[in-house]
């Protein structure tokens, strides 16, 4: 995982060549997008997805980087932006009928986390 902070408001890790497809991952990223950090760590532990384990670990690493890095409270923080990019696919190949070949792409992609401070009097609004 990677950490990096160019944002003096924005704390942020990201995770590289995830072996998990994008789509599948963006379901779970948009269920934990704009939520408090307590709230995102609940959903994401109940999440029955191997993209929700992925995650949660990115999601650790930020508040890390928060707490000790920046010396931030954690329990302002609240999900800024995430987003699941598409990364290179592994290919691979299958035996078939008549000495043929399938090819088989595993997919690959690339999690980027970044927290913000919660604004004063501000509510997340939940569907």
């Amino acid at each position: 995982m990677n950490a990096s902070s160019v944002d003096k408001d924005l704390v942020r890790a990201s995770l590289r060549g995830v072996r998990l497809s994008a789509q599948k991952g963006r379901l779970v990223a948009d269920m934990i997008r704009g939520k408090p950090i307590a709230q995102a760590m609940d959903i994401l532990r109940f999440t029955p997805k191997k993209a929700a384990q992925i995650i949660r670990k990115v999601l650790e690493s930020a508040i890390a980087n928060a707490e000790f890095g920046e010396g931030w409270d954690i329990d302002t923080l609240c999900v800024h932006t995430i987003h699941v990019e598409q990364g290179t696919s592994l290919r691979r190949f299958t035996a078939r009928a008549k000495g043929r070949g399938n090819q088989i792409r595993k997919p690959t992609c690339h999690v980027y986390l970044a927290l913000a401070m919660q604004k004063a009097g501000t509510q997340t609004v939940t569907k």
